[in-house]
């Protein structure tokens, strides 16, 4: 069994000798031009050259939960790709929005402000009631983002694309219940895939929807928010503030005014990192099920590329 790797900005070698333990007897080499066909492949944002000269792949399986920049490419028809589907990453995302949520709702910022110049200060303690927290996309890093949330009583919508059930979660789908939804909400978490349809999602029009003083979270990908609009309305009054973990362009360059916003506080796409132990296992697993004769539809995280992820 060939398994070939091409990863871009990563580090080759823990990942090969991950894998060559997991699949004894495997063939793991890094991908390059010219390179014999391989049987899977391992990648995170391959050129398009890598799947014009693979185009009998049994799998291609992304070492994340994204695969926008995937989709952007001509993948060979009848080659499935595969994304992780947790591999440690959904709890990494519980913690940090549920920090980012709790530092708003008890004004930590507030008091870090004060701190830094010495004053002793007290905020009048708020009801969670009034902090309805929207989660936008219930996948299984949306699920268990509202599942933590839910621990310090916050009431916890969710909006997906088609309807869904979710334990403790007042869910909304489609386009007439995202606007419901929105309208419900003060803490407003993004996590949907990138998509045509979700792309520019977080705009003037979407923003303004959310209750007076909302504040926005976005953990997902830099192309939903319009940054402008956002600006425009914490400037405005409308929107409290933000913590955005992801951008258009990384690393955020410098003279963006998100660095030097008061109520923006920016993080360097660090919400959920890959784990490579735990992606290398999970990934493992599955090539392994389809040796077996595992039907490729039976995997957790096959994409459809009619939907983009």
């Amino acid at each position: 069994m060939n398994i070939t790797f091409c990863c871009a900005h990563t580090k080759a070698e823990p990942w090969l000798d991950g894998f060559r333990e997991a699949l004894p007897g495997s063939t793991v080499e890094v991908w390059s031009a010219g390179a014999a066909p391989a049987d899977y492949a391992v990648v995170w944002s391959p050129p398009q050259q890598f799947f014009d000269e693979q185009p009998a792949l049994k799998g291609a399986f992304n070492i994340g939960a994204g695969v926008d920049a995937l989709m952007k490419l001509r993948i060979p028809p009848g080659v499935p790709v595969v994304r992780l589907d947790d591999a440690g990453m959904s709890v990494q995302m519980a913690e940090y929005v549920c920090h980012a949520v709790i530092r708003h709702f008890r004004e930590f910022d507030i008091y870090e402000a004060e701190v830094a110049v010495s004053k002793w200060s007290f905020r009048k303690p708020r009801s969670r009631a009034e902090f309805p927290v929207g989660v936008m996309g219930l996948g299984v890093l949306g699920q268990r983002v509202a599942a933590a949330l839910g621990q310090f009583d916050f009431p916890v919508l969710g909006w997906s694309r088609s309807p869904k059930t979710v334990a403790d979660v007042q869910c909304f789908s489609g386009d007439d219940g995202f606007r419901d939804f929105l309208a419900a909400t003060r803490v407003l978490v993004c996590l949907v895939p990138l998509t045509a349809e979700t792309e520019d999602i977080l705009n003037r029009e979407t923003l303004a929807r959310l209750l007076p003083g909302a504040y926005v979270i976005n953990v997902a990908r830099g192309g939903h928010l319009v940054d402008d609009d956002l600006i425009a309305l914490i400037d405005g009054g409308h929107l409290s503030g933000a913590t955005l973990d992801v951008f258009r362009v990384e690393p955020l360059p410098a003279a963006h005014p998100f660095w030097a916003h008061p109520k923006i506080t920016v993080t360097p796409h660090t919400s959920a990192r890959t784990q490579r132990e735990e992606s290398i296992a999970q990934i493992a697993a599955k090539i392994l099920a389809l040796q077996q004769g595992a039907p490729i539809a039976s995997l957790a995280g096959v994409v459809d590329p009619k939907k983009g992820y």
